[in-house]
């Protein structure tokens, strides 16, 4: 099966019941009439299988319209950062050629100049005089559905070509794991931009048949009204989200967790102290999961089970993990950190057009992400930061995370990074870069009182925020230049 038939499980099953809150209430129905009017729109303009659409929107009805029309039609769906601007959709653009780049009035002046460009406007203004013409032109679950851009971070982006298969297995395993059901009302604030609102909750809304409240972007100080309102019972996040979250009033925290019944976190590291913040102001465990953009979702606590601090949890089903040491590639014990290698039917199989970065990536049939992590002995996995950000000091392995929660544990320390900087004795040495009220003195006496010498940072840069993407993850290559006091 590819997507479309799955999505038939809501659009044919369900016609009838409200799917989608918007400007309005939208039924199953309706939402699949408007991909089916979007699909001939496509046609009308000259697409075919294997060509590439860029979207370039916030989340809006159209993005829904653009995406479910592509997987009808066999076109590869590319979406775009919102946040980008000229250089990065340039290179997007070279790389992929698409055959346009989809985008609105208010954002078409960051195009670049000489791309083909369509508004969103027009094709939804010509789909509304479209028939109803249903057309289904893709039926191989190996088909490229989506090219995803990585964020980025640390070099130029590189397209994931991801297949009709890989969301779909993705999204199954979720429904069954996660327990999602038609019953279930889902708020949805992520950028569908990213796999993150595309691949876990678009899928999971469609295949499930349940309700989603979508919203532009997640506003904290209007997301409290609308949970009050919709009344969610799902709801996925990343950290800042739930960090925002801990702003809002006790009644309404305490109301919203009542009609509540999952909140994920994922995209980057939750801090063990706002987990348990968190739990005390909402009589929730929040849910951490490990994804990538490369392999959607990996590992995942359990719903019914331990949802342990500062851990992303047990590997989904289908998927197969190791620790191994990134030089000789064998296997670690448990309780060793090492590099995280996946294995499994969620895994992409390349990048698109580089070869080189390809069979970098992958051993013998194993994807290594990048990430370092270690397995405790029943089975749990902790993450400790990406391989790139591992601090080597006088030739011993710093990992920022370690320290990163720590400090968040300290009196006014509201956000915290550590990063490596040049050192002429030792090589690199830690630095933290912290946001809040804090004292840099006090820090350090803590440091120094709970980690080895060679851990302790060589300075407490203040700094008004991090530096983050989209969907919280710190761009530590961003942050200012630190240099000791004379």
């Amino acid at each position: 099966m590819t997507l479309p038939d799955l999505f038939d499980l809501s659009f044919q099953g369900r016609r009838g019941q409200p799917a989608l809150e918007w400007d309005r209430t939208y039924t199953f129905g309706e939402i699949d009439d408007r991909a089916s009017r979007m699909a001939c729109v496509l046609l009308s303009r000259g697409l075919k299988p294997g060509d590439r659409l860029c979207v370039y929107l916030p989340n809006c009805l159209e993005y829904l319209d653009l995406f479910l029309a592509c997987t009808r039609l066999g076109v590869i769906f590319v979406p775009v950062n919102i946040l980008y601007r000229d250089r990065e959709i340039r290179h997007i653009l070279t790389d992929s050629e698409p055959a346009a780049i989809v985008t609105n009035a208010e954002s078409r002046q960051f195009v670049p100049e000489g791309a083909p460009l369509w508004l969103a406007g027009d094709l939804a203004a010509e789909a509304e005089g479209r028939e109803n013409s249903r057309v289904v032109q893709v039926h191989d679950g190996d088909a490229p559905a989506a090219l995803v851009y990585t964020s980025g971070t640390t070099g130029t982006s590189k397209g994931a070509v991801l297949t009709h298969n890989i969301f779909a297995v993705n999204a199954l395993n979720l429904l069954a794991c996660w327990r999602i059901t038609a019953e279930d009302r889902l708020l949805l604030a992520l950028p569908l931009f990213h796999v993150h609102g595309l691949g876990n909750g678009i899928h999971c809304w469609l295949i499930s048949g349940c309700r989603m409240f979508l919203a532009e972007r997640f506003e904290h100080q209007k997301a409290a009204a609308w949970m009050l309102g919709f009344r969610p019972t799902l709801f996925f996040g990343v950290p800042t989200m739930y960090i925002r979250m801990l702003e809002w009033d006790a009644a309404a925290a305490r109301e919203i967790g009542a009609a509540m019944r999952l909140f994920v976190c994922g995209s980057a590291p939750l801090a063990a102290q706002v987990l348990e913040d968190f739990r005390a102001r909402f009589h929730h465990t929040i849910l951490e999961r490990y994804g990538m953009s490369e392999t959607l979702m990996n590992i995942s606590n359990p719903y019914a089970g331990e949802r342990r601090p500062g851990s992303v949890g047990l590997p989904l089903p289908g998927v197969s993990v190791r620790i191994v040491h990134p030089e000789t590639f064998e296997n670690l014990p448990d309780g060793e950190t090492g590099e995280v290698w996946l294995r499994g039917s969620n895994v992409f199989s390349g990048y698109w057009r580089r070869e080189e970065a390809t069979a970098a990536a992958f051993v013998d049939g194993w994807f290594r992400t990048g990430d370092l992590g270690m397995r405790s002995p029943d089975g749990y996995y902790t993450l400790q930061g990406r391989r790139s950000d591992l601090i080597i000091s006088g030739g011993f392995n710093i990992y920022p995370r370690e320290i990163e929660e720590f400090l968040l544990q300290q009196p006014g320390v509201t956000e915290a990074a550590v990063a490596g900087v040049p050192d002429a004795a030792r090589g690199e040495v830690p630095v933290a870069y912290v946001v809040g009220s804090f004292d840099g003195a006090e820090l350090e006496r803590a440091c120094r009182a709970n980690f080895a010498s060679f851990k302790i940072p060589r300075g407490f840069v203040p700094v008004d925020h991090l530096p983050r993407t989209a969907l919280g993850k710190i761009q530590k290559h961003l942050l200012p230049p630190w240099k000791p006091a004379p």
